[in-house]
């Protein structure tokens, strides 16, 4: 394995910047896909191709569900985490240029959801990965710090080839409550909480679970977790998706969970997965 077994039990007490018990980051995933081949999320499963119904369905995410979630977010004062296929840069330029106005971190995601690193050899994956980083680069100004891999898919050699490319942590995995770190032959690689049940693609598509079920699921998570964090700083994920959440019925469901977490600000540090990763790296306050 990649880390060693800590339980959480012996980690010491702490805080968060400004005395805050729990972080809280709220990611969107803008997503492109290749029309007709490779990967999809499907909303209604086997239609053949032409394959219209669920490739519209997609599309809604980057043309209307993105902009109305990111004005949510900045209604209740949460900074948006963007998990970003960079081809969503070329199909959809307005949705990354809003993005930035809010001040979003740029996760790398992939170049579409389309693909998938399963079965590509170490130069094809180092390859990849680079491209990406450089597109972000290129858009803004700096490579981004953090990787979400498409359909958090990895082969063997994934986290050595994210630290020697320059990735500083993942968004992948949820292992703890608390960043852990990964050992990698290029030093150490931050795996930052990923919930993998609080994501409306795997609980609200993939096991069908209604948008009340998701609010429920996430103010319960977010109360447990606020307790708890009495003890030591833990880390909260939640993971949209434009096309998903950003629905008007599920949009309106989870804005009452985003009414619940803002509500207790006081405790909460809402804040970008880099903020948490900087923050580790200085105090080395993780799950180990």
């Amino acid at each position: 394995m990649r880390y060693e077994y800590s339980p959480i039990t012996t980690r010491p007490a702490g805080r968060w910047p400004g005395g805050r018990k729990l972080a809280v980051y709220v990611a969107v995933g803008v997503e492109d896909y290749r029309f007709g081949e490779g990967l999809t999320e499907d909303l209604l499963p086997g239609v053949e191709a032409p394959d219209l119904v669920n490739t519209a369905w997609r599309d809604y995410g980057n043309r209307v569900g993105a902009f109305r979630l990111f004005h949510r977010l900045a209604e209740f004062g949460i900074p948006p985490t963007v998990l970003l296929n960079t081809m969503v840069y070329e199909t959809a330029p307005d949705v990354t240029d809003a993005a930035r106005r809010l001040g979003a971190e740029f996760v790398a995601h992939g170049i579409t959801n389309s693909d998938t690193l399963a079965g590509l050899d170490a130069a094809a994956e180092k390859a990849y990965l680079s491209d990406v980083a450089g597109r972000i680069a290129t858009a803004e100004g700096t490579p981004p710090g953090g990787w979400s891999s498409p359909w958090l898919t990895h082969t063997p050699r994934t986290p050595d080839l994210l630290a020697a490319t320059g990735y500083r942590y993942v968004l992948d995995l949820r292992m703890d409550d608390q960043p852990v770190w990964l050992t990698t032959d290029s030093g150490p690689l931050l795996s930052i909480p990923y919930p993998l049940e609080l994501n409306d693609s795997t609980t609200m598509v993939g096991r069908a679970a209604s948008a009340a079920d998701f609010t429920a699921m996430v103010i319960d998570e977010f109360d447990e977790l606020l307790a708890a964090a009495d003890e030591q700083p833990l880390v909260m994920g939640l993971v949209t998706h434009s096309f998903i959440s950003g629905a008007p019925f599920r949009l309106r469901a989870l804005s009452r969970a985003l009414e619940h977490l803002a509500a207790h600000r006081d405790d909460v540090w809402f804040c970008r997965p880099g903020e948490i990763f900087r923050e580790v790296a200085q105090h080395d306050r993780v799950g180990r």
